[in-house]
């Protein structure tokens, strides 16, 4: 029980880190919880719901990792390298790919709910 419970804290530090230190993060936390509200309208059912909601968790996961990245690259190279600079631009690809993702998934729930497709 104690390992789990370190787990936890270190997890809340990390969140509580990304909050206050990564302007994209809190945007998307909102967009997440405005998601929230606003998949519950446009949902056709509780399925399309958890999938909704479940790409947005899954932009906030890329963007967290995506920060683990780049603070790491940073600190193992502080000064401007292409290499660094080729997995950094990987890291904010993957997380423009989870945003794509989360697009066409509320997309299609929006048809579906209006009878489009």
């Amino acid at each position: 029980m104690n390992r789990l419970r370190r787990a936890a804290m270190n997890s809340f530090a990390g969140l509580r880190y990304a909050l206050r230190n990564e302007e994209s993060f809190r945007q998307e936390v909102l967009l997440f919880g405005f998601g929230l509200v606003l998949g519950f309208f446009i949902a056709p059912n509780a399925g399309w719901y958890v999938a909704m909601i479940g790409t947005v968790l899954i932009v906030l996961i890329v963007e967290l990792l995506n920060t683990a990245i780049e603070r790491l690259a940073d600190h193992i190279s502080p000064e401007f390298h292409p290499r660094i600079g080729a997995v950094k631009d990987a890291a904010s690809a993957a997380v423009f790919c989870a945003f794509a993702l989360a697009g066409l998934v509320w997309i299609a729930a929006a048809g579906v709910r209006v009878g489009l497709l």
